[in-house]
């Protein structure tokens, strides 16, 4: 009798070539094709409502909103940043004067990087006169340094980061009661095409 043997199925070659992984989109690569739009104080309004809404009860996103009063005109575009602070606060020089007080500024700028603090302070010389700016950003500066030199001495101009702001905030290292004005470096991107409000941690 003839033996019978089980034909094993072929084994099929495996291919060496990769299915084709899809590219996830970043968002500097939307942010690229974007143009650059100046922000306007609808798009605060928004991302406050936004990230409240959902752990808030209708009265108190109300409260949250701010009214137009609050705001003054936007960069929009064509200022340099010293012209801009010209234009919306053309009585620095009487508000420097009269400000003594220690642990606060009298303006506030807040900015996505330590880098980008250092920017915008050497972009204000025009502006600042010889008023005395502080940096409130954590690289190389530790918080209990900035909360020595506010508590000492009278400083007029704050420039930092959220983090850096909100901890001195918390701890009671800086008083906003005398800060008359805050910007907000809204439309600038660092190397991602990120604007700070782009940034989850902020």
């Amino acid at each position: 009798p003839t033996e019978c043997f089980l034909s094993q199925p072929e084994k099929k070659q495996e291919s060496t070539v990769k299915p084709k992984r899809r590219k996830k989109k970043k968002i500097s690569d939307i942010l690229e094709k974007s143009a650059p739009k100046p922000g306007v104080p609808e798009d605060l309004q928004n991302l406050l409502s936004q990230h409240f809404g959902e752990n808030r009860s209708v009265i108190e996103i109300e409260e949250l909103k701010l009214s137009d009063s609050c705001f003054l005109p936007a960069n929009d575009l064509t200022h340099s940043f010293s012209s801009y602070l010209k234009e919306i606060c053309p009585k620095w020089a009487k508000l420097r004067k009269n400000h003594k007080e220690k642990k606060s500024v009298v303006m506030l700028v807040i900015c996505s990087s330590a880098l980008r603090s250092l920017e915008l302070i050497k972009s204000m010389t025009a502006f600042k006169g010889d008023c005395k700016v502080l940096k409130l950003f954590a690289k190389h500066i530790k918080i209990k340094e900035q909360m020595n030199m506010l508590e000492k001495g009278v400083f007029h101009i704050g420039v930092g980061t959220p983090g850096r702001v909100k901890a001195l905030v918390e701890q009671d290292g800086l008083c906003l009661n005398s800060t008359k004005y805050m910007i907000l470096d809204w439309n600038w991107r660092d190397q991602k095409l990120r604007r700070m409000m782009d940034i989850p941690e902020v």
